[in-house]
């Protein structure tokens, strides 16, 4: 078996091949397509492992090798073709997991949302930022970009270069909204079509976007052995320090692998924190002893394993509303283009219908002061509870 190591940059790639313990230079390869084709013709056999790093374009770039070798690996470290070689013939080098293309797609279509949003809100700075320089006061509408917002922006006093630049802004705002909608119903139409997104979205707190975003993070659940391994890949898992055999100390969050969607896990536990549940006296639970914030915090630890169970078994949130529940894929299917209107009503009108609304509150209401009840009972470790009764004095 023979292995080859590239060390892949942004124009090029250096590659090498190991056989025998013996190391032969195969040359610099550039990072086209057609130029990838040819050097797998004339160089590779199916017989040949191939490893690269993971960078911008690996995936790209196992795409293109992969017909032509045994198999691919990808490695995180940012090492050169030849270290890469002999780590993978000694057994060292851990492989990351290539995303299939549908699941690529998905991640590429949320992080172009995810770009397009922070570019808004960049704009809608740059307008909060000329108003604050002229001593204008907030806005008194919850958008400042909006119909009323932008009304109530037309009467303000400005001079003449600041308002052309509003002007503007505005225009930049209106494109990215447009680009945003096309995104947005592109990832809807996937929502619609992916059991995985549709089961997320029976969670409290996650909706189409939420959702989509952490479908295109796990890919495969079968990639995580536990909820604490998903949990870690999502960096919501606490930091330990700890020394020999000296006891250990638990800090904050680590916050390592995916950024954008622990927070927007984050959102979606303030979300459910609001909606009747077990995980509303969760986060209570949680926020009568360390504050708000690490309740959130705690919850979207607690949503990840929730996550991973329901993933891991096919099984829908057992404590979901069917109303609400209709009114959200509704709201997906008239983001994805749909016909507006029925000939008859749907079962997304049920959210409408206040006895059907509070019957399924009810219901998780009572789940709700279940686990409130079953928790109460719980006892406090005697050290934390020296701590506490020592804080008091």
């Amino acid at each position: 078996m023979r292995i080859i190591g590239m060390d892949i940059h942004r124009v090029a790639a250096e590659v090498v091949s190991l056989l025998d313990g013996e190391i032969v230079k195969l040359g610099r390869v550039q990072m086209l397509r057609d130029k990838l084709e040819e050097f797998a013709r004339k160089e590779l056999t199916h017989d040949d492992h191939v490893v690269v790093e993971a960078t911008g374009n690996a995936a790209a770039v196992a795409e293109v090798l992969s017909p032509y070798v045994d198999r691919m690996k990808v490695k995180t470290d940012m090492i050169d073709a030849t270290v890469l070689a002999k780590l993978y013939a000694s057994g060292f080098l851990p492989e990351v997991w290539v995303p299939d293309p549908e699941t690529l797609a998905l991640r590429r279509q949320v992080t172009r949302r995810t770009q397009l949003v922070r570019q808004r809100s960049r704009l809608k700075n740059l307008i909060q930022s000329i108003l604050h320089a002229h001593l204008i006061p907030p806005c008194p509408h919850g958008n400042l970009v909006g119909i009323s917002g932008r009304k109530w922006l037309a009467r303000q006093i400005l001079p003449a270069d600041e308002r052309a630049a509003i002007e503007r802004h505005l225009g930049l705002i209106n494109q990215v909204n447009e680009a945003l909608t096309v995104v947005e119903a592109d990832i809807a139409v996937h929502a619609l079509q992916d059991p995985t997104i549709r089961r997320l979205m029976t969670l409290p707190g996650l909706d189409v976007t939420v959702a989509a975003s952490v479908a295109a993070a796990i890919g495969d659940i079968r990639r995580f052995s536990d909820p604490q391994r998903l949990v870690a890949y999502l960096g919501l898992n606490p930091s330990v320090r700890q020394s020999g055999e000296g006891p250990a100390d638990h800090g904050r969050i680590t916050k390592q692998g995916r950024g954008h969607v622990r927070g927007m896990l984050v959102e979606a536990a303030w979300a459910a924190a609001r909606s009747p549940g077990p995980l509303r006296a969760f986060c209570k639970r949680i926020a009568s002893r360390r504050g708000k914030h690490i309740a959130a915090v705690a919850t979207a630890r607690k949503l990840a394993k929730i996550i991973w169970h329901m993933l891991s078994k096919n099984a829908d949130y057992i404590w979901a509303r069917p109303a609400l529940l209709a009114r959200k894929f509704r709201s997906v299917e008239l983001r994805a283009g749909l016909p507006t209107s029925h000939a008859r009503r749907g079962t997304a009108f049920d959210y409408n219908i206040p006895a059907k609304r509070a019957e399924e509150r009810s219901r998780v209401e009572k789940a709700e002061a279940a686990y409130a009840a079953e928790t109460s009972r719980w006892r406090t470790r005697p050290e934390r509870q020296k701590a506490v009764e020592k804080a008091a004095e």
